[in-house]
């Protein structure tokens, strides 16, 4: 297969953590026969200083022409610590969501074997858990109109959804509750909010094209205490915008380290594979930043295109490099610690 990717680097230590996904992508390709092109495009605080926007048209045109998106992180210090920045690196991922019609970010959280001892939770309560948000991701609080009034002293975001939006959404949920265990959990706040009513009804509504789904209906405050407690009770869950924004960080840190969580951002003719760990300014250039999650974000693009064995690969691959201890430090628990090189270096040679 001749695959066209967009490769959008970004900021802090997106550069490095996306050469080691390439690495490790070039050995697949290598190993199954495939060709991969990849085409190098601007975002975040380092368009911003090279032209001036954070997501140029020029990076829109490579990235709406690709088969898919690999992206690293955006994000830095000198625009997080200026609230009053005219132009901020984050805009650019909303407008390249919205662009791309990147309307439903999947974030899967699952646990290793060998790192059930190094998340926060107990092995007891982890055990097991294999759980997938769908987050809805071109609609809500984040997109709707928002502003000052009463000389700068009232601000106001508002939350608006429609009902194509919420449907959307809800069907690759279900879809994929099918192909698991078909068990689907619509996340809201319907007792105070009017969008989560619409939500609620909505899903309602469709529950009779998939009779084999069971469908609950959960607060997310119920639900960011349950994640918590027994995160393997849920098997496919279903949110608006800002709640999965939330609920998805809140459980990465189950499997020990936010550097071994991938996603994607879905489309109708694109799609976008990234790790959930963001810039993370502070390694930048220190070869300690862990690749893991962005290998498994390209693991996750290969299977989109079909392409299972190939993911199977790379994943078998991380597992592993955990097993055999070649991890970064923030999985070496006091042992060895590798470079984020030579993580990649290890994990590329034993594709």
């Amino acid at each position: 297969m001749k695959l066209n990717i967009a490769l959008l680097a970004g900021d802090g230590i997106g550069p490095e953590v996306i050469d080691q996904a390439v690495k490790v992508s070039d050995a697949i390709a290598q190993k199954f026969g495939h060709e991969i092109t990849w085409k190098p495009a601007l975002t975040g605080a380092a368009a911003i200083d090279a032209v001036g926007e954070p997501y140029p048209d020029s990076t829109h045109e490579i990235c709406k022409n690709a088969d898919a998106v690999l992206f690293g992180a955006i994000g830095h210090p000198k625009y997080d610590n200026d609230p009053s920045a005219p132009v901020r690196p984050e805009q650019g991922l909303l407008k390249m969501r919205k662009a791309l019609g990147l309307f439903a970010n999947v974030r899967p959280t699952f646990t290793f074997p060998s790192l059930l001892d190094k998340s926060p939770l107990k092995r007891e309560r982890i055990e097991g858990t294999d759980l997938v948000f769908l987050r809805e991701l071109t609609g809500g609080i984040y997109f709707g109109e928002k502003g000052r009034r009463d000389n700068g002293d009232t601000a106001f975001d508002n939350c608006v959804y429609t009902r194509a939006e919420v449907q959307r959404l809800a069907k690759k949920g279900f879809e994929l509750a099918m192909t698991r265990s078909k068990k689907l959990c619509c996340v809201d706040k319907a007792n105070v909010l009017e969008t989560s009513r619409l939500w609620r009804e909505t899903v309602q509504a469709m529950e009779k094209d998939y009779p084999e789904v069971e469908v609950s209906y959960e607060f997310v405050d119920a639900v960011a205490m349950r994640l918590v407690q027994w995160p393997n009770s849920y098997d496919v869950l279903i949110t608006e915008n800002l709640f999965g924004d939330i609920l998805t960080d809140e459980a990465s840190v189950i499997s020990g380290s936010m550097g071994l969580m991938p996603s994607a951002s879905m489309g109708a003719e694109v799609s976008l594979f990234e790790p959930i760990h963001g810039s993370y300014p502070q390694a930048t250039g220190l070869n300690i930043a862990n690749p893991m999650a962005t290998v498994l974000s390209a693991a996750m693009m290969f299977e989109n295109f079909g392409l299972m064995e190939e993911g199977k690969a790379m994943r078998d691959a991380v597992n592993k490099a955990l097993e055999a201890g070649v991890v970064t430090e923030d999985l070496a628990n006091g042992a060895k610690a590798y470079g984020t090189k030579e993580v990649g270096d290890w994990l590329a040679a034993n594709i």
